[in-house]
């Protein structure tokens, strides 16, 4: 799935599905820039244990978001189940690494990651928890149609509380 925003110089961002060969990708957003919303860096074991969830999800998908432009791998966002409020849900997080920062093209990604998520038709809402002060993923949730539920509290990773906030999009409305 392809995402665009329709301005003549946006990039257009397509998903292909996380593969063996990834690894390389969870190393580089493994500093403690890319962390410091999610409890700093992880240790090699932590990131391997990591992308072998990623590749074996038993719901879900996780991917790369590459710009059509030119190929290159711009970061990495996925979608997976979560039992959350006496249900189950699908649960995105995203990360676009550090060169490619600022363009939008999280938001280009969430929307192709929605796309996939209705199609996967398992589950009616799509949630995203980014921290409240985490400006730059909350305005992705805003911009890729999410709506803001509220604050929430999370343990993440095991043993550190923090303050989330709740964005769903209901995959059964129309697409725009």
């Amino acid at each position: 799935m392809e995402q665009t925003d329709g301005s003549a110089d946006a990039v257009t961002v397509h998903l292909e599905p996380w593969g063996e060969d990834d690894f390389w990708l969870l190393r580089l957003h493994n500093s403690p820039e890319m962390t410091a919303h999610l409890g700093g860096p992880e240790s090699e074991e932590k990131l391997a244990e990591r992308h072998r969830r990623y590749l074996d999800l038993p719901a879900g998908r996780m991917y790369r978001a590459v710009s059509a432009a030119d190929g290159r791998t711009v970061g990495a966002i996925g979608f997976w189940e979560r039992a959350w409020r006496g249900g189950t849900v699908w649960e995105t997080g995203w990360a676009i690494s550090p060169a490619f920062q600022g363009r939008g093209l999280a938001a280009r990604a969430a929307s192709a990651l929605v796309a996939e998520a209705r199609a996967a038709g398992t589950h009616r809402y799509l949630h995203a928890y980014p921290k409240v002060d985490h400006a730059a993923s909350n305005g992705v949730c805003r911009r890729a149609g999410f709506t803001l539920l509220g604050p929430v509290s999370f343990e993440y990773p095991k043993g550190n509380w923090i303050t989330s906030n709740d964005w769903r999009l209901d995959l059964t409305a129309p697409a725009d």
